[in-house]
């Protein structure tokens, strides 16, 4: 794989756009591997691509619960995926045959924040009830529950023995998988966002740091060990007060966001520059971003989804 470097991601152009949903796209996720890509949108349809040849493999409805989040499982044409209707329960799909494995009950409240563990089958969710799940895919039955005392974004670190929280916008809790029920090892402690909420938590691939995305203008970057603000980007639109993500390369060198006026926005992790604006085809604010974890390859989404690919052979 070439590597990243400033003059590689401004050469980043769309390859590929696709113009099959009606509504926007509300999430998307990378198998581990690369090679497929999954998407929800408000107009309930799930789509999964293929990110090697550049086309869709897979259209699911969810007409009866409706979709919000969703991520790949471990296993095969499988995802789980938070519901904008009927309930907040969430749903474990087989999508090759577009039948339910197994349901979570629990959340009362919207579903705002679902992470799936990076070495086994649990999953985190958390939402408008203030309270954290942690679950297992093979049993229905909560297995742990954490109660917050404001809105949740939740993130495994790398390894997968750590998860963090982010909770009201103003602290990071950070717990040990094995022991969580004892309570946070560490919490850092934020200025409390103003203008907006926290609305996405990643880990780095190395583990060093941690992206803060808001439904506002501003996305933080946190040192992971200390908790202590690194870089505050800014200047890519958020007007609209949705929640806008951000991701970092896989070298975790980069930070890639959205914006409402349909460009992606990328700066560089360590010095907090802005390295460039990527103008696509998107007509719509841009509410996902993610960077393939093996291919260099892009993936943006407003009502259409955008593949993008670097124009420049290696450097």
């Amino acid at each position: 794989m070439m590597k990243l470097v400033d003059q590689v991601v401004r050469s980043f152009k769309v390859a590929k756009v696709f113009r099959e949903n009606t509504d926007k796209i509300n999430s998307i996720d990378f198998s581990p591997n690369g090679e497929t890509l999954i998407s929800c949108s408000e107009d309930d349809q799930i789509v999964i691509y293929d990110c090697e040849k550049g086309t869709q493999m897979i259209t699911v409805n969810s007409k009866k619960y409706g979709v919000d989040l969703i991520h790949f499982t471990h296993a095969k044409n499988t995802a789980i995926h938070s519901s904008t209707k009927v309930d907040d329960t969430i749903r474990y799909l087989s999508l090759h045959d577009n039948k339910y494995i197994r349901y979570f009950p629990g959340h009362t409240k919207k579903v705002v924040t679902m992470c799936l563990s990076p070495v086994e089958d649990t999953f985190l969710s958390g939402s408008l009830d203030k309270t954290l799940r942690l679950w297992d895919l093979r049993s229905p039955n909560c297995q742990g529950l954490m109660h917050l005392s404001g809105r949740p974004v939740a993130a495994y670190d790398p390894e997968g023995l750590i998860f963090a929280a982010g909770v009201n916008s103003e602290s990071i809790k950070l717990y040990d998988l094995r022991s969580f029920d004892k309570g946070p090892f560490v919490t850092f402690k934020l200025n409390q966002e103003k203008e907006c909420d926290w609305t996405g938590l990643k880990f780095s691939r190395d583990g060093k740091t941690m992206l803060i995305s808001t439904n506002g203008s501003i996305i933080r970057l946190v040192d992971a060990y200390h908790g202590t603000p690194l870089q505050t980007f800014t200047g890519h639109l958020n007007n609209k007060g949705i929640p806008i993500e951000a991701s970092f390369s896989p070298d975790s060198q980069y930070i890639f966001s959205g914006s409402t006026d349909g460009r992606v926005h990328v700066w560089n992790a360590d010095t907090g520059y802005k390295v460039c604006v990527l103008n696509g085809d998107h007509p719509a604010p841009i509410q996902c971003v993610q960077f393939n974890p093996k291919f260099m390859m892009l993936a943006s989404a407003c009502t259409n989804m955008a593949f993008w690919l670097p124009t420049i052979d290696d450097v």
